[in-house]
């Protein structure tokens, strides 16, 4: 048996570890695909609940700047690391239904996606359901790496941000970000901090290998070091590592002094100071950082690690910041709101905002009521399962797990039911954004409304599956057959002629030749 392993990276500091360039070279090298191919899970981030939750949130915030007479400036919104833009266009559909919905004048805004991987911009620059947002001054793009960024330069509008230079506070938003930046780790026991170190194996030659297979064979050996004095320049930071070595034991930390310089620089870029709103796994409470293993590095294509929420929140408290943290003990996700003013306390909508769509019922609770529901699907009744879309927001991948469910149950819906089904399929397909998956959403929902005789309505999905997915015969056959039962002969055959055209080797169309046009 070969048991020969390879050196990959000798004894490293852990923040300094040849793994964060993997990661990098990992989203730079995948691009898109790295979600549309389905390497990298994203609905638990990404989804319309979540969406709704940043947009309720952001929205507030608004309403708040107006109290305080502060509406004629632009309020930027930068997203770090937006990765596919899904969530971007979520917060931005249900963010203008709530701008539109009240009377009160609010400053306007400008969200900005920002990334370091330029085939993902030019993706975001280019995408056809980006385009009204870019050119309403909505939305912006811009290049911006978070661990030394100091500077935005808009590529749409070509404005340039820099230090100082916003008079509004600025709002960014860390979704799954923080989870990817590198941490400095340490192991506590006894009141003694070491600092961690970390060693690198394969068992492949690393000579030639592709970053994926690296990250997939990588073997992380772990060691710990005595620190014996300060560690950091900045004095908070040495002082929240002391208060951990008092307070917690047995434990290995992570201590995210490059994320609090992203933030750093993120808030320098305003005058008036920076609201961050964040989700990831990861926990905000002191007692859980007690008793934690070596950290597991979890691979899904690219790979991430949970984030110390707790250090972040205290960073922001010793400034004199304001942090929202959910009251109770969470599942699956961590949503914070960091207020990095100095009259955080005087924002009521936003904490309101806060108390309602997070800490009352938010996207964790969400969570563990659709694993709740796909566990029972079986049993889910059909006004069970549009309660569940409502809850989602309408969000297209949930709708798309329960789709198998739900064509059951179409076959004996009343007239009502009916009615209600066709207008979830519109709301679900309002709040779809297409980043090149290779399921056919629209073609699906097509099929449901030619199976409830709404043939009208499912012309537009299969010309919307024509327009955004690899052309295939059954498109044009449905559609086809839609004019069929329409009775509109001309559009019929002109179907027909146009699918054998591009589909000259296909039986489909012959059978829909012997239909009988005046059946």
């Amino acid at each position: 048996m070969n048991t020969r392993t390879y050196e990959v990276e000798p004894k490293t500091p852990f923040s300094d570890s040849l793994i964060w360039q993997l990661n990098r070279d990992y989203y730079q090298k995948e691009g898109i695909k790295a979600w549309s191919e389905g390497a990298v899970p994203h609905q638990l981030t990404s989804n319309a609940k979540v969406g709704k939750t940043y947009a309720e949130l952001i929205f507030a915030f608004l309403k708040d700047l107006a109290v305080k007479s502060r509406s004629n400036e632009i309020v930027y919104i930068l997203e770090l690391g937006a990765g596919h833009g899904r969530l971007a266009f979520h917060i931005l559909k249900q963010l203008q239904r709530l701008i539109d919905s009240t009377v009160i004048r609010l400053p306007q805004y400008c969200y900005v996606l920002s990334d370091i991987v330029e085939d993902n911009l030019s993706f975001f620059q280019n995408h056809p359901q980006l385009q009204l947002y870019l050119q309403k001054g909505l939305l912006d793009i811009a290049y911006f790496d978070g661990i030394g960024g100091t500077e935005l330069h808009l590529r749409y509008s070509q404005k340039s941000i820099y230090p100082q230079s916003l008079s509004q506070p600025i709002l960014a938003i860390a979704n799954y970000f923080f989870d990817s930046i590198p941490n400095d780790l340490f192991f506590i026991k006894d009141k003694k901090v070491s600092s961690c170190s970390v060693s690198i194996d394969s068992s492949i030659d690393p000579k030639g290998l592709n970053v994926i297979s690296l990250i997939n064979d990588m073997e992380v050996t772990y060691h710990n070091d005595l620190q014996k004095s300060p560690k950091y320049e900045n004095p908070i930071f040495n002082e929240i590592l002391s208060e951990y070595k008092e307070l917690i034991t047995n434990s290995y930390l992570f201590f995210p002094q490059k994320s609090i310089r992203c933030i750093q620089n993120i808030q320098d870029l305003s005058s008036s100071g920076l609201v961050l709103l964040t989700m990831d796994k990861g926990h905000h409470e002191l007692h859980k950082l007690s008793g934690k293993k070596q950290p597991d590095i979890i691979v899904h294509g690219s790979f991430s690690l949970w984030v110390n929420y707790h250090a972040l929140s205290t960073y922001c408290k010793k400034l004199g910041g304001t942090s929202l943290f959910s009251n109770f003990s969470n599942f699956h996700l961590e949503i914070g709101c960091l207020m990095f003013l100095p009259d955080g306390e005087t924002y009521p909508q936003t904490h309101a905002a806060y108390q309602q769509f997070v800490n009352n019922f938010g996207p964790d609770d969400f969570n563990s009521i659709k694993q709740l529901a796909y566990f029972n699907v079986s049993r889910l009744k059909f006004q069970e399962l549009i309660a569940i879309f409502r809850l989602s927001a309408y969000d297209s991948s949930i709708f798309i797990n329960f789709l198998p469910r739900l064509r059951q149950l179409t076959q004996t819906i009343t007239h009502n039911d009916r009615e209600r089904l066709i207008q979830t399929i519109h709301c679900v397909w309002d709040m779809y954004f297409h980043i090149n998956e290779s399921y056919d959403l629209p073609y699906e929902l097509g099929g449901v409304l030619y199976d409830l005789g709404c043939y009208k309505k499912a012309l537009d999905y299969f010309q919307h599956s024509i327009d955004l997915f690899e052309s295939k015969a059954d498109s044009y056959y449905n559609r086809a057959l839609c004019f069929y039962q329409l009775r509109e002969d001309e559009s019929f055959y002109k179907t027909i002629g146009l699918g054998k055209s591009i589909f000259p080797d296909s039986e489909l169309f012959g059978k829909l030749l012997e239909l009988d046009m005046k059946g």
